[in-house]
């Protein structure tokens, strides 16, 4: 896959109380990315370019539209090359194994991207409840500590977001990050899910922003045992998360947490 720029150099005037000076600032790069499942659009959404091909494939794989089909490449289309279209429309190819999907209409947005547009009855039509091992509360308390700060994109520009797979000894597995939360959710399901590593019924999953409705239903499509957040979920992804079997834990910051399931 191309390597693209993630960054882009402006200068600014920055103001220090009666300092005023003009300097250079790194910015994340947002862009338009088209998903299509074997040639059909099915998403568009503003994305940081970059793990073009996991976002693809995560996002077909949290929305169930594969349907258990294997996927047999990836790749950047378009009517021409890829320079072409700029490398920001990706197909998912299953050799039509896959369900014809329906077309989506309108863009998802990089902030709340597809939030609300799955009940959670419509999940549990097509999502069995996990059978997962529960992790330790004091080792999830400190994960933040641990995994939360290996970020280069927002060290570099303070303005993306960041997943992580993890395991049971707080081994990073998957770091992805991307100006939406669900897309980096979705950069580490495609991964994931190209590496042969789904359902992730043995690793966690961590995101530095807020636990929605629709970061819990990627995370019980791809079989998290755990959903840590560093802020708080919403009352609707705590629902989905009892519904699913897996744990989900907010405010995840020192040593501190605030566990929204119980056994």
């Amino acid at each position: 896959m191309a390597a693209r720029g993630r960054t882009s150099r402006v200068l600014t005037r920055r103001v220090d109380g009666a300092v005023s000076s003009r300097v250079p600032d790194e910015l994340i790069v947002e862009e338009p990315m088209s998903i299509r499942l074997d040639g059909t659009l099915v998403a568009t959404t503003m994305r940081t370019p970059g793990d073009d091909f996991d976002l693809a494939v995560g996002f077909c794989v949290a929305e169930g539209i594969l349907s258990g089909a294997p996927v047999k490449g990836v790749r950047y289309c378009g009517e021409g090359a890829a320079v072409e279209s700029a490398f920001n429309d990706v197909t998912v190819e299953t050799g039509g194994f896959a369900p014809e999907p329906t077309p989506r209409l309108g863009p998802a947005s990089s902030s709340c991207g597809l939030c609300g547009s799955v009940a959670i009855d419509e999940l549990s039509e097509r999502l069995e409840p996990l059978e997962v091992e529960p992790f330790d509360l004091e080792f999830l308390a400190g994960l933040t500590d641990r995994i939360g700060a290996d970020h280069p994109l927002f060290g570099t520009t303070g303005a993306v977001h960041a997943a992580v797979a993890f395991d049971r000894s707080g081994e990073p597995i998957v770091v992805r990050e991307d100006i939406g939360r669900h897309n980096a959710v979705d950069k580490v399901v495609g991964r994931l899910h190209l590496d042969g590593l789904l359902p992730a019924t043995g690793l966690g999953l961590w995101v530095s922003g807020r636990a929605s409705f629709e970061i819990a239903q990627k995370a019980w499509a791809a079989g998290f045992a755990a959903l840590v957040a560093v802020s708080a979920p919403s009352a609707l992804a705590v629902e989905t998360a009892r519904a699913a079997g897996f744990q989900l834990a907010g405010f995840a910051r020192g040593r501190r947490l605030n566990l929204y399931t119980e056994d």
